[in-house]
């Protein structure tokens, strides 16, 4: 099954296109970018050079992913949201002088599988984006998330607990929580949550 690109998008030779995959108009994706199958990178979407995407990944319009990002598979990334890559940016060197791209070392955003990334949020390298997390529209994360953590605000801070469905989970009480759509279940320990496969998946 052969990938699909748009005319007026921009991918270089040395990039790789999955199969089933669609890259919209506008888009670019830079050299030797890696991208899985069945991935739709959006309008105007910014991939940057040596970015690794994996499969199944939905980049929506004008987002910008800078190198060296990594995303996973089953990642969802919302319109106009950023990955930056440098930690402390200037254009000038000290000395006045123009930077030149050797003057700095890239830090990326790793974004684990299935997590969400909601519009126009920001994701300061270097970060990690938790399993199955969620980052709410228009929230900067500055620090790492946690897995099926819910986060939002400036700065990001958790406000909850996600489940594979995206649904805020339902507090069942002594560090038990459940999905409401899927009736997974899951258990809290130390500030970190988990799959629990020690309970039976109640039926909806």
């Amino acid at each position: 099954m052969a990938h699909r690109v748009q005319e007026t998008a921009q991918v270089h030779e040395t990039a790789q296109v999955g199969d089933g995959s669609s890259v919209w108009e506008l888009a670019q994706i830079r050299e030797h970018a890696v991208l899985g199958e069945g991935c739709v990178i959006g309008r105007g979407a910014y991939i940057g050079t040596g970015v690794r995407i994996g499969d199944n990944v939905k980049i929506q319009n004008y987002a910008l992913v800078y190198e060296p990002a990594r995303l996973a598979d089953g990642v969802f990334v919302g319109p106009a949201a950023v990955f930056t890559n440098d930690h402390n940016p200037r254009a000038v060197a000290a000395d006045g002088s123009l930077k030149q791209a050797s003057d700095w070392e890239a830090v990326g955003v790793d974004v684990a599988e299935g997590a969400s990334i909601g519009a126009r949020a920001v994701c300061v390298a270097p970060v990690r984006i938790g399993r199955w997390s969620m980052v709410a529209a228009g929230a900067v994360v500055t620090k790492d998330v946690p897995d099926f953590a819910l986060v939002m605000g400036v700065p990001a801070r958790r406000a909850g607990w996600v489940g594979r469905s995206g649904e805020r989970l339902e507090d069942l009480g002594e560090g038990r929580w459940e999905d409401p759509r899927t009736g997974d279940r899951y258990r809290e320990a130390d500030g970190v949550l988990a799959e629990d496969a020690t309970e039976e998946k109640v039926e909806q």
